[in-house]
């Protein structure tokens, strides 16, 4: 009975070496990444470009760390960015009216924890479709932005607080490059050290499995939810902060950004595979790519086609094994109901 359990909550050896096969590819990818961009542009690795890369991707980068996790139980989450653009303004609404900074990052907080349980309650509770739930409160979570600034923008935050937007640490790391990090090292930790990363696993693999080995798969999901939309807000203050304005269109159109870096990372959209390693190596791809797509003049229009190019190629390739086995086991399927439908007939 033990061996049952611990096979339900362990990744298989094949996936471990699909993983390790595809982070292989990311490096050559980067290191191909990064020769392209020494060749193009005598500019490319210099520390004003590695600063202000680490600054582009920085929000992408953080909101791509609990959509990782999601995905790997098999679920999604598309109101990331809208979530970021709401807290940026419900932490611009309470700076401005009066709240001190401190006091206003936590409101936003507890607005992030609010709106990511509202998307765990929907999922979990009434076991709603995550794509569904999510592009609802994409729209919702957008309008109450909307709402909350209107049209006017909320500029001119302590200099303090600014100066992530506008000064490097350690030499020429961006700031929100080195959030990023931060999260990525405790959720490596989490996800590939503890038994509770087991589970993420073991529910993206088979979730019935996992319930009947004592995993709480839904309090497990709902909690997820509550993480992303923490994170997420915090993404949005850093945003805020970072560009010293508060505007409800902040963040809009990124959530399709941080989905093309997860699955790029090797995350399967089908669930249970996937590392936080992976992710790095694609935000470090993505951000890499972007200088020296803007140092050789690639206009923001034609990165953006690059970008669905590569959610398509993070779909296909990553995750061919994985819908190749679910078209065989569908034809197979309906080979072996045929002749029992021609009986009854």
């Amino acid at each position: 009975m033990s061996s049952n359990s611990g096979t339900a909550t362990r990744p298989p050896r094949s996936l471990l070496r699909t993983l390790r096969r595809w982070e292989s590819a990311l490096v050559v990818i980067l290191i191909a990444v990064i020769a392209f961009g020494t060749i193009e542009s005598p500019n490319f690795l210099t520390t004003t470009t590695i600063f202000f890369g680490g600054l582009d991707i920085g929000q992408i980068a953080i909101m791509a760390l609990p959509l990782t996790l999601i995905v790997i139980t098999g679920e999604i989450d598309l109101s990331v960015a809208a979530m970021l653009g709401l807290s940026a303004c419900v932490f611009g609404y309470a700076f401005e009216h009066g709240t001190g900074a401190g006091l206003a990052i936590v409101i936003a907080l507890l607005v992030g924890a609010l709106g990511g349980s509202l998307n765990g309650f929907l999922i979990t509770r009434l076991g709603l479709p995550s794509i569904a739930v999510t592009i609802g409160t994409l729209t919702m979570f957008r309008g109450i932005a909307e709402v909350v600034l209107g049209n006017s923008e909320v500029t001119s935050y302590p200099t303090g607080l600014t100066v992530i937007g506008s000064k490097p640490i350690f030499a020429h790391l961006a700031y929100p490059f080195l959030f990023f990090l931060i999260l990525a090292a405790i959720y490596a930790l989490v996800l590939h050290k503890t038994a509770v990363g087991r589970s993420l696993y073991a529910i993206g693999l088979n979730k019935e499995a996992a319930f009947f080995s004592g995993i709480r798969v839904n309090r497990t999901k709902f909690i997820l939810y509550l993480l992303s939309g923490v994170v997420c807000a915090f993404a949005g203050i850093v945003y805020a902060l970072q560009n010293d304005s508060s505007i409800y269109t902040a963040g809009q159109g990124l959530e399709l950004n941080v989905v093309a870096v997860v699955l790029f990372g090797g995350v399967s959209i089908f669930g249970g595979r996937g590392s936080v390693l992976g992710v790095v190596l694609s935000v470090l791809i993505v951000a890499a790519s972007q200088v020296a797509f803007t140092l050789i003049n690639i206009s923001s229009e034609e990165q953006q086609i690059i970008f669905g190019v590569l959610l398509l190629f993070s779909v296909l390739v990553p995750n061919s094994a994985a819908g190749y086995r679910r078209v065989r086991a569908w034809i197979n399927q309906g080979r072996t109901s045929a002749p029992a439908a021609g009986a009854e007939l």
